[in-house]
């Protein structure tokens, strides 16, 4: 795992300190001359911790457009490194609680991704884990299981990179699953509960995946296959 240099943390905190005042001074602005009876601590509190939440999706976004993290390898000490360890900061301490609650209901959570940058189709929602959503683009009319990981990014030892998951229409990734980089799954296929899908794996069109490692053991599920 590589270290997150001083001036990659300065530059975090630099824009974490203006979320905190946006959301702060929004609070103050819209809810701060309201008469919220006993509760108005409470209620400042909750209108706050919201306003920050957006605020940082907005200036995630904003990093993200001046200065864009691409997929493939990311080489030590490059700006694309410098890059990846701010966008890894937000992640860490501002988007994976949300993420990994549990506690956030689906349409929020679709939103979420969206504005993280997942492509996500119609009617497709995720109640696992979607890593690195930037790098993810799901079709319609998919679901991913509880608790199931997809990991678009590769970190092993010194090899850092992103490698994008592609998920067609009508797929559906079962509990506890895990799909790793560089994966396409093709539509109506199935990756079954616990099943580890590996770097690099190629799911056609109809087939169910299972095991650890995930082989397939049945061909077609397409009707008229």
């Amino acid at each position: 795992m590589r270290k997150i240099s001083l001036s990659q943390i300065v530059v975090f905190i630099v824009l974490f300190a203006t979320i905190i005042s946006l959301g702060l001074g929004g609070t103050w602005l819209l809810f701060g001359q309201l008469e919220l009876g006993d509760f108005r601590g409470i209620a400042l509190v909750l209108s706050a911790g919201i306003l920050c939440f957006i605020f940082a999706l907005i200036v995630y976004r904003l990093f993200l457009w001046k200065f864009p993290l691409e997929a493939g390898d990311i080489k030590k000490d490059s700006k694309k490194e410098f890059i990846y360890h701010v966008y890894l900061l937000f992640f860490l301490l501002v988007f994976y609680p949300v993420m990994r609650s549990g506690f956030t209901p689906l349409p929020v959570m679709r939103l979420i991704y969206l504005m993280l940058g997942a492509k996500l189709g119609d009617n497709t929602y995720s109640s696992g884990i979607i890593l690195d959503p930037l790098f993810v683009e799901v079709g319609n009319n998919t679901l991913i299981g509880q608790y199931a990981l997809i990991v678009p990014h590769a970190l092993e030892n010194e090899r850092l990179g992103h490698y994008k998951v592609t998920i067609g229409n009508n797929v559906t990734i079962g509990a506890h699953a895990v799909v790793m980089a560089n994966v396409t799954i093709e539509d109506n296929a199935l990756v079954a509960t616990g099943a580890i899908v590996t770097k690099g794996t190629y799911i056609s069109a109809g087939e169910v995946w299972a095991g650890v490692p995930a082989k397939c053991i049945k061909k077609s599920q397409i009707e008229g296959a």
